[in-house]
């Protein structure tokens, strides 16, 4: 399970490094061979490939009314693998679609990583709290 945030620096190429503590696992679960395509909410998602092979066949049988969601994720996916300095490549169209520019944040989503234009993230948390705590949560305890 990944958690935590990672404030990274993509380098000239669109390139990321993966923070150390993530690596064995990433090694380890998926021989540092991952997937990364498109979320609606602006951001990537970064999986460990066996991950990513279950999502995907989730995907893959939802009704026809989630043809564009299938799209969104299926049709961006992009194949990478952990380089031997840590680092994964992320393709021009899928940093353009996040607005990736240099400074990113990578979360730990559980099963998965969330990558995100680090402005935009700021932005985005600032908004979550300022609405206050979701009815889901209202009985939830911490």
């Amino acid at each position: 399970m990944f958690q935590g945030a990672s404030a990274l620096t993509l380098d000239a190429k669109g390139r990321m490094s993966v923070p150390a503590r993530y690596r064995d696992a990433l090694q380890g679960q998926a021989e540092g061979r991952m997937t990364i395509t498109r979320h609606p909410d602006g951001c990537l998602l970064l999986f460990p490939r066996p991950e990513w092979e279950v999502f995907r066949a989730k995907i893959v049988n939802l009704p026809m009314d989630a043809k564009w969601f299938q799209r969104i994720f299926l049709g961006s996916a992009a194949d990478v693998e952990l380089d031997t300095a840590g680092r994964v490549l992320i393709a021009p169209e899928l940093r353009q679609a996040a607005s990736l520019e240099k400074e990113v944040m990578l979360l730990g989503m559980g099963s998965r990583f969330e990558i995100w234009d680090k402005e935009t993230y700021d932005a985005q948390e600032q908004a979550a709290m300022a609405q206050g705590m979701p009815e889901s949560l209202k009985n939830f305890t911490f």
